[in-house]
């Protein structure tokens, strides 16, 4: 998967979610996806090499980075609890669809009970 369907696809993954906000607060060269308010997903560009950032389980996260060599720790960010995934043919759509679904859920998990369930009805 090259850079640009990396970043295009991972945006169209994010906008389908449903509550999923999209925003621009570090300035417009970094998108932002936000859920319940709090980030979980980031595309943006380092050194010419665009990517995509997203929180991961610690366990989950290095197992992915020992078996994908496009996903790295997260670039300036904790990188115990986010990944940054880059273009590679190691890189399919189904994957980067279960980051991103890893990702949002992680997040959801740390609001409240009450938001919890608004975000993920039953």
């Amino acid at each position: 998967m090259d850079s640009k369907t990396l970043q295009g696809l991972a945006h169209r993954i994010a906008l389908e979610l449903p509550f999923t906000d999209h925003c621009w607060p570090f300035g417009p060269e970094h998108d932002v996806f936000k859920v319940g308010g709090k980030v979980f997903m980031l595309t943006s560009t380092a050194h010419g090499r665009p990517m995509v950032t997203l929180k991961s389980d610690p366990q989950k996260s290095l197992l992915n980075q020992q078996i994908y060599r496009s996903i790295e720790p997260g670039y300036h960010m904790n990188k115990k609890h986010w990944i940054s995934v880059y273009a590679g043919d190691d890189i399919s759509e189904a994957l980067l669809t279960d980051l991103i679904n890893d990702s949002r859920n992680l997040v959801i998990d740390t609001l409240s009970r009450k938001d919890q369930q608004r975000l993920r009805p039953r």
